[in-house]
């Protein structure tokens, strides 16, 4: 049936002109910071693996490996090929992969570039001052989990699944891009200090999400509507200006979680934004845990409002709704004085990120890249549907940089 699909497009599509499909492809290559760009036409030979093109002198091309990480960790399912991952025979470079909605809970296909094969490299992006951008793609027929990425969950986390696991490794998260993760559809970036856990979840929770969300498309859509359908995921980390921010078709738009307290996972930032203010008051505070570890604050800088909204204002009592650049506070002033604050909304795009990205060292604690899926504990079958590009740069890309990239899939 995919090959029949398949066979349907190919003879359905006027496929660029193989000049057009050069062009896109020097478009990305020709970029600068560019480390790997996968197109799913560039192949070690013919019927072998993918590889990546990288810049003029690199010593790695990054070939794509079949694995099943179910099978590699719970000994369980049966092992990956190429053939799981079926061929559309078009997309903005001329090819794209199907990620399937695999129905067997022990096969959870990928393609990866193993660790001691990037360790190192420029692929492995991690420490210091270190930036990252990742673009991909993709039709999304269903799905909110990753693209692609080093993000190795871990297989330490106390979850169901993880009860016959075979072999227990800790998280080993680095940069990710996903379709969407708590706000569906959207491209949401994710990105790690310790390659594990924050603000004292078992879950890594610095992420970020786009305004816009991608719709849903069937794999076996029309040909006319899988041409049209094509859409950019992107995330970029500046380590500059601490941003990490989600785009969708080049264009990231602002994006606020209202009530954090109320949200199953952003609670825990509400909180480490509650313990890390009032640790800085002397004395034990009423709501302070004095056990939080304080690596974990989560304090975006308030010095300067971006707008400031009476509330109310009765007698000698004032209070004020502040806009920050990454948060929305209630403020009580008594006489002048703050007496009290209160957070109201955080922002998710772009999302404030103090840290360093995670810098495994060679020692088993660093996770591979992998495509169409990573390795996580609860196992969910994840994003489904077609990808047609992958590109990695060690720089946060400008916005007239991806909207130009999003030209490339129209």
């Amino acid at each position: 049936m995919v090959r029949h699909i398949a066979s349907l497009l190919l003879t359905s599509i006027a496929l660029p002109a193989a000049d057009s499909v050069q062009d896109r492809i020097m478009t990305v290559t020709n970029t600068p910071g560019l480390v790997a760009f996968w197109d799913f036409t560039k192949r070690e030979a013919p019927g072998k693996r993918f590889t990546a093109h990288v810049p003029a002198g690199a010593t790695n091309d990054y070939a794509l490996d079949a694995g099943n990480y179910v099978k590699d960790l719970w000994n369980a399912g049966p092992a990956a090929t190429y053939d799981d991952f079926p061929l559309l025979g078009s997309g903005p470079f001329g090819q794209a992969i199907r990620i399937k909605a695999e129905t067997n809970p022990d096969f959870r296909p990928l393609l990866y570039v193993p660790r001691a094969r990037l360790h190192d490299s420029p692929l492995d992006i991690k420490g210091a001052g270190k930036a990252v951008t990742i673009v991909v793609w993709a039709i999304r027929e269903s799905g909110n989990h990753a693209l692609a990425g080093i993000w190795h969950e871990g297989t330490d986390l106390k979850e169901k699944t993880t009860e016959t696991i075979a072999k227990v490794e800790r998280g080993q998260r680095q940069y990710a891009l996903f379709a969407g993760l708590n706000k569906e559809g959207a491209a949401c970036g994710h990105v790690s200090e310790n390659g594990a856990s924050s603000f004292t979840n078992k879950y890594a929770l610095h992420k970020c999400n786009s305004a816009a969300q991608s719709p849903k498309v069937p794999h076996d859509a029309p040909p006319e509507v899988l041409a049209k359908s094509w859409q950019t995921f992107a995330m970029t980390f500046d380590s500059k200006t601490q941003q990490l921010t989600g785009w969708l078709d080049g264009q990231s738009g602002d994006r606020w979680l209202d009530n954090p307290q109320k949200d199953k996972l952003l609670s825990f930032a509400a909180n480490a934004w509650l313990q890390g203010r009032l640790a800085k008051i002397p004395g034990q505070q009423e709501g302070e845990d004095p056990k939080f570890p304080a690596d974990q604050y989560y304090n975006p800088p308030e010095d300067k409002a971006v707008s400031v909204k009476v509330l109310s204002e009765k007698d000698n009592t004032r209070v004020e709704l502040r806009e920050y650049a990454y948060t929305k506070v209630k403020v009580t002033l008594v006489a002048g004085q703050e007496t009290s604050r209160e957070l109201v909304s955080l922002r998710l795009n772009p999302w404030w990120y103090p840290h360093d990205l995670y810098q495994p060292k060679n020692d088993g604690t660093g996770g591979p890249f992998t495509i169409g899926r990573v390795i996580h504990s609860s196992r969910s079958v994840g994003f489904t549907g077609w990808i047609g590009g992958v590109a990695v740069f060690d720089r946060a890309l400008t916005a007239e940089e991806l909207a130009k990239f999003h030209a490339l899939a129209k």
